[in-house]
């Protein structure tokens, strides 16, 4: 009987570690796409008069950076941790937020499905928004341009959304040169040409509309991104599902390691 040892219940090496290395990712992840966000603000001079934030009349992209960075840092710190030094408080928060933005994003994708016309009309009202500050940050510009661009669209509904701009609309009382006209992204592009012609929207919309499709695009980009969502649904769903099976799978390693924790604390 002396000779035998009796083995109580460990701490699986594996589960611990791999949780460690995971965020660890997740964690340098959200420290870097903090850094980028903080570095853009600086640049704008947003950090220096942080009552600034207030004034653009449209999204700033760098809030993506900033919340989904935080979300990645705190996700990466609790985790890391947690795991490194079976800090049980810590898994289990990890845990928890994990769970919290699972459901967020369950309860978000019912609602896109059940209110997709209020949905639609949310975009409509975000674009044409957005619109109006074109001109007021070059972050949002930037993004206008890639949206438009990409999905080859002009506007939330067409090119005459661009009258929401003070720029571009066609009042008599705008004397701007870029009057009754769009943004370089909204043109159509030329294989042959490889530099950009900036200017290319200038008066496009005081053409007939026969002339206009030609020129620029026509469709607007709201039933662009409906066109291409059905076009690439099974990517989409595959992306979500993964992301989910993901997150679950976390949530299940965290608590387990929980559980091996509590039953070795239990033994002593």
């Amino acid at each position: 009987m002396s000779g035998k040892h009796y083995k109580g219940p460990e701490v699986s090496c594996c589960i611990k570690y791999f949780i460690f290395g995971f965020n660890v990712i997740f964690w340098f992840l959200g420290i870097t796409f903090l850094g980028i966000g903080l570095w853009a603000w600086n640049e704008k001079g947003v950090l220096s008069n942080i009552s600034s934030i207030t004034d653009l009349g449209g999204f700033d992209p760098v809030w993506l950076f900033l919340v989904v960075g935080g979300v990645m840092f705190i996700l990466g710190f609790a985790g890391c941790i947690g795991a490194l030094r079976e800090n049980t408080f810590l898994l289990k928060f990890f845990s928890v937020f994990l769970g919290i933005i699972f459901f967020l994003e369950l309860t978000a994708g019912v609602l896109a499905f059940v209110f997709k016309d209020w949905i639609k009309d949310q975009l409509y009202f975000f674009i044409n928004n957005n619109i109006r500050a074109y001109r007021d940050d070059i972050d949002l510009q930037n993004l206008i341009d890639f949206t438009q661009e990409y999905w080859q669209c002009c506007g939330a509904f067409g090119a005459d959304d661009w009258n929401l701009n003070i720029y571009f609309n066609c009042t008599d009382s705008n004397a701007s040169r870029e009057r009754c006209g769009v943004p370089f992204s909204c043109c159509t592009k030329d294989p042959a040409e490889d530099v950009i012609n900036t200017q290319c929207g200038y008066d496009a919309r005081q053409k007939p509309e026969v002339d206009q499709q030609i020129v620029i695009y026509t469709k607007g980009c709201v039933p662009q991104f409906e066109k291409w969502l059905q076009d690439n649904l099974t990517i989409v769903a595959g992306i979500f599902i993964g992301v989910a099976l993901l997150q679950i799978f976390g949530i299940c390693l965290a608590q387990n390691l929980v559980s091996d924790i509590e039953a070795v604390r239990a033994s002593w």
